[in-house]
């Protein structure tokens, strides 16, 4: 019922393609009962015309309400598969970037507790078999469901009893479904986690690949990959054997359907009991039972499958978010007070910052040294609000005013730049832009300048040079200035640098920090180092 209820709220701003989806679906249900009528008749009529002479002009009529049933229902196909594929595609779009959001918002400790991996096969391959269940499966499971209906409703007017040994191959079809719905449910799950574990693992390697060659380990890694796709095959191979089962059996009962019927109308032709049109119509009434019970069989996977995607695309969304609010900029240079701050790491045992206090004055330059594991990372996080203290105060201030506790509404304040490579695929225009999308030429000159990247201005494109992924066709020490440019679009007054000169030389530092220091005296700068001519810089230093 779960699963009802998610498809019901998901259907919510596409009732009226659904509606068009079902009115189709009704209409073509009584094209197919009405072609069988007017077939049934165009027989009678047609034998009547042989043996006594009688009228053409009913033929033609009949023949031509047949032409129009025919064109009548590829146009109505024609719509619904218009309508299906569209709403599909939107469907998708939107469900994809519903999660998005949610992603873009979870809270940091949650984040670095799912792979990147997994996160990208449930918004690729679940949002896909969702979409195509709620759009084409669904549709379809219920057109079925309507053509079989009128077929047996049909098909009792002419002939009750034999209706009546039809309509045995519906529980029949039911019970195969029934028997395996659980099983393949199950299967599915398997098959997406090994799916997912495949993703991981290409992109890690390609992500790596440097390392992976460094190490010699690049055949290894293929092995592992064999081993991972040998348990994805293991897993889908499973739920072939069931599935190709379950149609072998509706199969079965399909074929005894059709036996079952002709025989029925060949001994009631030889009786004289039933005539050739009705002949027509029975075994064309039970095909038109069959065709829906074998598009029911074949949705239903469909739907088992897109249950283990909600699972995962619920949980997905589940995830905790972080706070949200309106940003609130201070105005005036802005310092950073921390008061007896403790944090731990869910699940561990010892507090990686415990009664921690400092206090980051407005206008001052700390460099914060110490060696790795001490917690100078999570010391970042959680000036950016990206954790929260389990006890303490974090509080943002402009001397002389009231002092504003840190939230996420807070981070609008802070000016950040990691360690390492932070480019995104694009241009270095597109890339500077993400600091502040508002910003004219002459203010991307400016961070430019003050972040010692002139040397943007001789590359053949300029602005317009394009960065590959990971910043790929520039070195590491002119990724890392354009993006301390980036950051400095932004409108805070705190500046919080994470090793942001390890790739450069000793002059392009100088340059750099000489220009930072004296270009933003109206800021605070924080910088996580291990370069003693940073620590020159600074105005005081904090060990850890």
């Amino acid at each position: 019922m779960s699963y009802i209820r998610w498809y019901i709220q998901a259907a919510r701003p596409y009732w009226k393609q659904m509606s068009v989806m079902m009115l189709c679906n009704l209409m073509i249900a009584g094209c197919a009962v009405g072609y069988v009528s007017v077939s049934k008749k165009l027989v009678d009529v047609a034998i009547a015309l042989f043996r006594s002479g009688g009228s053409r002009r009913e033929l033609g009529i009949w023949a031509a309400a047949m032409i129009a049933i025919v064109l009548m229902r590829i146009l109505l196909n024609a719509v619904r598969g218009y309508v299906q594929t569209t709403t599909e595609v939107r469907f998708k779009n939107a469900l994809r970037r519903r999660l998005f959001d949610s992603l873009m918002h979870i809270g940091n400790e949650s984040a670095v507790r799912l792979h990147s991996g997994d996160l990208l096969n449930r918004m690729l391959e679940d949002v896909r078999v969702v979409s195509s269940a709620f759009a084409v499966a669904i549709p379809s499971l219920l057109g079925a469901v309507l053509q079989l209906m009128a077929a047996l409703t049909y098909l009792s007017i002419l002939d009750w009893r034999l209706a009546l040994v039809t309509a045995v191959v519906v529980p029949c079809g039911i019970l195969v479904g029934k028997s395996v719905t659980r099983r393949i449910r199950n299967l599915t799950s398997d098959i997406r986690r090994s799916d997912a574990s495949v993703q991981t693992h290409l992109q890690e390697s390609i992500q790596h690949l440097s390392l992976l060659q460094s190490l010699e380990y690049t055949d290894t890694s293929t092995s592992e990959l064999d081993g991972l796709q040998s348990s994805l095959y293991g897993n889908e191979l499973k739920r072939v054997r069931f599935s190709v089962t379950a149609r072998m059996l509706t199969g079965l009962a399909m074929q005894a359907g059709q036996v079952i019927t002709f025989l029925w109308g060949a001994f009631g032709i030889s009786a004289g009991t039933i005539t050739y049109g009705m002949m027509t119509a029975f075994l064309q009434l039970v095909s038109q039972v069959q065709r829906p019970i074998i598009e029911i069989s074949s949705k239903l996977p469909s739907l088992l499958h897109s249950s283990a995607s909600i699972d995962r695309l619920t949980e997905m969304e589940a995830i905790p978010h972080e706070a949200t609010g309106d940003p609130v900029l201070l105005e005036g240079v802005v310092g950073i007070r921390m008061e007896d701050v403790c944090y731990t790491y869910t699940g561990a045992e010892k507090d990686v910052l415990k009664d921690f206090s400092f206090d980051f004055t407005p206008g001052s330059r700390t460099a914060i040294v110490g060696p790795t594991g001490v917690g100078k990372s999570t010391l970042v996080r959680i000036l950016l609000s990206l954790l929260i203290p389990r006890k303490g105060k974090v509080e943002l201030y402009v001397a002389g005013q009231d002092h504003i506790p840190a939230s996420p509404s807070t981070r609008c304040n802070l000016v950040y730049v990691p360690q390492g490579n932070s480019l995104f695929s694009g241009t270095i225009r597109e890339n500077l832009l993400m600091g502040n999308p508002e910003a004219e030429d002459s203010q991307l000159e400016s961070a430019l300048h003050t972040a010692a990247a002139d040397f943007v201005f001789s590359l053949p494109d300029g602005l317009e040079t394009q960065c590959l992924e990971a910043g790929g066709g520039l070195s590491e020490g002119q990724a890392q200035r354009i993006a301390i440019a980036r950051a400095l679009l932004r409108p805070g007054t705190v500046l919080l640098l994470d090793e942001f000169s390890s790739a450069l030389d000793g002059d392009t530092e100088t340059l750099l920090l000489e220009r930072l220091t004296t270009t933003l005296p109206d800021h605070t700068m924080i910088f996580i180092t291990h370069r003693e001519k940073v620590i020159d810089y600074c105005t005081s230093v904090l060990r850890m």
